[in-house]
């Protein structure tokens, strides 16, 4: 057998230690057996220790002795410091190894432990079950903690969570524990992710640490990744332009370039860098300027880029039309592109000398006769020939129908209103008979025209067929004048307002069906109310057609609430509702007009010259005795008569005609009210001589407001207007 070449002696052989007190303390003597020269170390090890514990609890002194000749002794002392298992009491073996680099051979001593009730500090131990969470804007996060005590005492425990915004910990960043002794316990702190743009997309790095009274401090570290989520918009601010900028009628010369605004919004959560290229065939015709460097965009901000383009022109000819893509590229993909991915851009670029200077005094002659025919009232060829009572554009406001005294319905086609050179007339839809008082496009399909007619009557007209015609026509009380006509959503009901007071209730889908199949209608109303005074106006108001707002002479505004007509033999009861003003014999509301969007936001008009928004809710909802005024005033065509009003359908532009000759654009606030920067209103259109406006419509289409009117004059207009999107109340109508 071969002899070990490290001789070990290790005293004493058994120790007492207790965790807090004084370090327990023994020695290895180790004498060099070899026949030549070797330093060596020594090693101490315990049963049950964690594997992952460092050799924290025991010193060692020398850690490494000199280089030992052959037969000499190094002496080292090793002094125990804590508990190898924190929390054990009892019995422990110790292995003690030496070794040395230079020798083959290694030695074992074992000495035993007894370890008693400690009173030295225990950590705690903290373990995160999950360390890695990913989650979305707007969403709840759960992060559980583990905490275990292993040491023989009690515990009050404060774990703390840090490295993440403490308005995102729902309950605090703080919490505290009671643990027994070896106890163990799974808290769980709730993040609330806020939503885009607060809650940048990236890796947020965060630690909860334990405290208590009877050890030192741990730490466990995780992350949390906030995931990408959102877009980035696109627009371009105008999408149109022309060089000249300023067009004149005489030669320009001037060509400077015009400019496009790119706007970006970034409504994500990715910090971006826009890059904008131009594309397109008509790129070789134009000099572009744009930013050199990328526009930088932050979650929740809005970057511009500004383009200018500069075109090269003719100096007679026709205007080149020039088309260009402005594409947008984002630094970060993770969630696409821009959106749209590219803007559209349209350059007109006209000759620096106007055609109409080329074609000569002999085409302007002949244009200056069409102007003439076109504004003459008296003109046979086209229009009216008499005031015009009624307009209404139909659902996507391509085409207008009127009304007039001259007996007739024309549509138009909207467009056309827009071409100098254009008859915007489609063609005469009727010749009724009597003068037209007002006319109603049936809601569902626009495919039929109501007309209320000077003597009573109701026409129904066909406008599928390829000549309209007639499809029916009916009356109660001959000569008593439909002044007003209101369809129910689902177009299956008509109800009519008369000279006579009487409000009368139609049946027209079940009357329509018995003339297509060949039957005979009844042709009599399904409901009957009778009102003291001239209707002149009737408007649904609120939800689910039940009530029906009434108004004419005298000042009279009513509310005819549907739903309680039971008898509809007997006379309905009228509620009087709002604080409306009195009035006398010669006191008419002539116009009523309700927002299809806010059902309860209302506008009235009368002789006295006063423009009325009305609250309905408070009135027909919440049981209030009156209804609310949002706003009224009387200066909006000099006092003098309002004879129509119209809302659009989002309730942000009110459009209203009178006895001024004017027609006028009122923008509103979403509570109802004018705008501050246009309580004057802004001017659409007057007419000849002054004479007053009977009718107006209003309908918001793409970028642009489009008022339509039929005045005394005999003319049919529409005026496009910019949409005042700045303003706040116009975002999504």
């Amino acid at each position: 057998m071969v002899d070990n070449l490290i001789d070990t002696t290790v005293a004493p052989k058994q120790l007492r230690f207790k965790p807090g007190g004084l370090p327990a303390s023994f020695e290895v003597k180790v004498v060099n057996d070899s026949d030549r020269f070797a330093s060596f170390q020594v090693e101490v090890t315990a049963a049950g220790v964690d594997a992952d514990r460092l050799p924290d609890w025991y010193k060692i002194s020398p850690e490494v002795s000199t280089k030992k000749p052959p037969g000499d002794v190094t002496h080292f002392q090793v002094a125990i410091v804590d508990n190898p298992v924190p929390g054990f009491v009892g019995l422990m073996n110790l292995t003690v190894r030496v070794f040395s680099m230079e020798l083959p051979d290694e030695d074992r001593e074992v000495l035993r432990l007894i370890l008693e009730q400690g009173t030295g500090s225990i950590p705690l131990k903290l373990d995160l079950p999950v360390r890695e969470f990913q989650e979305y804007p707007a969403n709840e996060d759960e992060i559980p903690v583990r905490v275990y005590n292993p040491s023989q005492l009690e515990t009050h425990v404060t774990l703390k969570l840090s490295g993440l915004d403490p308005t995102w910990i729902v309950d605090g960043t703080e919490r505290q524990l009671y643990l027994p002794p070896n106890g163990q316990v799974t808290e769980t702190f709730i993040c609330q992710i806020p939503d885009i743009p607060q809650a940048p997309s990236r890796i947020y790095p965060f630690a909860i640490a334990a405290t208590h009274r009877h050890g030192s401090p741990t730490q466990v570290e995780g992350t949390l990744e906030v995931l990408p989520m959102g877009l980035v918009e696109f627009s371009a601010t105008p999408k149109q332009q022309q060089i000249p900028a300023q067009r004149t009628w005489i030669p320009n010369w001037r060509n400077s370039p015009v400019p496009y605004t790119l706007e970006f919004e970034n409504h994500s959560n990715l910090q971006q860098q826009v890059t904008v290229t131009i594309q397109g065939e008509d790129k070789e015709d134009c000099t572009l300027e744009l930013p050199d460097k990328p526009a930088e965009l932050n979650p929740g901000q809005t970057a511009q880029a500004p383009l200018r383009v500069q075109a090269r022109r003719h100096l007679w000819g026709r205007k080149k039309e020039l088309s260009l893509e402005a594409m947008a590229t984002l630094s970060d993909q993770r969630l696409g592109n821009t959106n749209p991915t590219s803007q559209f851009l349209k350059l007109d670029v006209y000759p620096i000398i106007p055609t109409w200077l080329l074609l000569g005094g002999g085409l302007l002659l002949l244009y200056f006769i069409w102007w003439l025919s076109w504004l003459n009232p008296d003109n046979k060829f086209f229009g009216h020939h008499d005031a015009v009572n009624s307009v209404q554009f139909n659902g996507m406001s391509q085409n207008v129908v009127s009304g007039s005294n001259d007996q007739s319905l024309i549509k138009w086609r909207v467009d056309g209103f827009f071409n100098y050179f254009a008859n915007p007339e489609v063609e005469k839809i009727a010749k009724t008979g009597k003068a037209v008082r007002v006319i109603r496009y049936k809601p569902v399909d626009n495919n039929v025209v109501a007309a209320g007619l000077e003597n009573g009557e109701i026409q129904l007209l066909n406008l599928l067929a390829e000549t309209p015609k007639l499809m029916m026509s009916f009356s109660q009380e001959k000569d008593d004048r439909v002044l007003a006509l209101e369809f129910t959503d689902d177009s299956r009901y008509l109800f009519s307002g008369h000279g006579s007071g009487l409000i009368l209730g139609w049946d027209i889908q079940q009357s329509l069906a018995d003339t297509i199949t060949g039957g005979n209608s009844s042709q009599e109303p399904l409901l009957r109310g009778q009102s003291d005074f001239a209707v002149y106006a009737l408007k649904f108001v609120g939800l689910g057609n039940q009530n029906l707002a009434v108004a004419g002479r005298f000042n009279q505004l009513v509310i005819w609430n549907l739903s309680q007509s039971e008898n509809v033999t007997v006379p309905v009861q009228y509620r009087q509702d709002g604080q409306y003003r009195p009035g006398g014999q010669d006191d008419y509301i002539f116009s009523i007009d309700v927002a299809n969007m806010k059902p309860y936001l209302m506008a009235t008009a009368d002789n006295q010259g006063y423009i009325t928004l009305w609250n309905m809710e408070s009135c027909l909802v919440e049981g209030q005795a009156s209804c609310e005024i949002i706003d009224q005033w009387q200066n909006g065509h000099g006092s003098l008569p309002v004879r129509s009003v119209a809302l659009s359908n989002g309730g942000c532009y009110l459009a209203s005609g009178g006895d001024d000759g004017r027609t006028m654009l009122w923008p509103l606030t979403t509570q109802g009210k004018r705008a501050e920067q246009y309580l004057e209103g802004i001017e659409v259109d007057k007419s000849f001589d002054n004479r007053k406006f009977n009718s107006v419509d209003i309908n918001v289409l793409n970028r642009h407001i489009l008022i339509a009117s039929g005045s005394d004059d005999t003319q049919v207009r529409v005026e496009d207007k910019k949409r005042l999107q700045e303003l706040g109340c116009d975002r999504d109508e």
